[in-house]
């Protein structure tokens, strides 16, 4: 009881952490006072809180299962982090956000970086993950693969993310007025249709969409590297870290995107990003070594 105390005061210490880095980041880049309507000022700080904590509880169960410790995991949160909430999302905006500002999106990548990376280390300090363990953890060998087995799954994965970001793009973002109405679109009946238009009028996408489905593998497997336990666990935390730590940033209000269009590729985002957190997360361990890993990371 003392320890889940404890451990639940060290969360709202993250929280409010993490809460002052993003207003502390918003002001130093030049964001704080443009980025949301007016009205819209102080409603959005108990929502801002709500995403913070939710970040943090992700966050937090990250750190606690990391095989790493020190410098080596500060590292690896900060690249998670920011890689989810700021790298792979931001590559979109520069595409599709045409109404920003100039220069907006590197202030948004550079703002995403000053909260990730004080952030990362105060996370691991607060959560005692400072010092290695005393306990000898083996080397996980769950991601040790030929180039061949490597080869057919990172094939999945990218034909895996096309499927899901094109078919609930269109099933759940494309077919809501709001959205064709914010980018200028038109919705031609069906997604084949759709697919014929996107690979006619935006051939680029699809290989954009590839780009970001190997950055997805890439921070798929530093999360599977850095934690203990078997591969659902951490199926189900890259799962959380691709639609809760990345999505729920559609939640706060903001000047360029009104809220029905936020809510819908909340929606999208967040169920299609589940789905290929754990499809990817199952995916690329080496199952023919789990009698192994189970003992060595358990």
């Amino acid at each position: 009881m003392k320890r889940a105390l404890f451990l639940a005061l060290k969360v709202i210490a993250l929280t409010i952490i993490l809460f002052i880095c993003v207003a502390v980041a918003g002001t130093v880049v030049g964001l704080q006072d443009n980025t949301q309507p007016p009205a819209d000022a102080n409603a959005a700080v108990p929502t801002l809180v709500a995403v913070c904590f939710l970040q943090t509880i992700v966050l937090t169960y990250l750190i606690l299962r990391s095989r790493w410790t020190g410098w080596r995991l500060m590292a690896a949160v900060f690249v998670a982090f920011y890689g989810v909430t700021t790298f792979v999302p931001q590559i979109e905006s520069a595409v599709f956000l045409t109404r920003l500002p100039p220069g907006t999106v590197p202030r948004l990548f550079l703002m995403g970086a000053l909260i990730a990376a004080p952030y990362s280390a105060l996370a691991v300090l607060i959560l005692g993950k400072r010092k290695a363990e005393t306990v000898d953890v083996q080397p996980d060998s769950r991601l040790d693969m030929p180039v061949s087995e490597w080869t057919w799954k990172i094939a999945v994965i990218v034909v895996a993310y096309l499927i899901l970001y094109f078919t609930f793009g269109y099933y759940i973002a494309w077919r809501n007025p709001a959205v064709l109405e914010y980018y200028g679109g038109t919705d031609p009946g069906g997604l084949l249709p759709q697919m014929a238009s996107v690979l006619w009028k935006t051939p680029w996408l699809v290989p954009l969409q590839i780009l970001r489905a190997l950055c997805w593998a890439g921070l798929a497997v530093l999360v599977i590297r850095m934690m203990k336990g078997q591969w659902l666990e951490s199926a189900l935390v890259i799962a959380l870290l691709f639609s809760v730590v990345m999505n729920v940033l559609l939640l706060l209000p903001n000047a360029y995107m009104p809220a029905p269009v936020r809510m819908a590729h909340l929606v999208e985002t967040g169920s299609s990003n589940f789905i290929f957190g754990l499809l990817i997360g199952g995916l690329l361990p080496s199952h023919t070594s789990a009698s192994v890993a189970r003992v060595q990371l358990s």
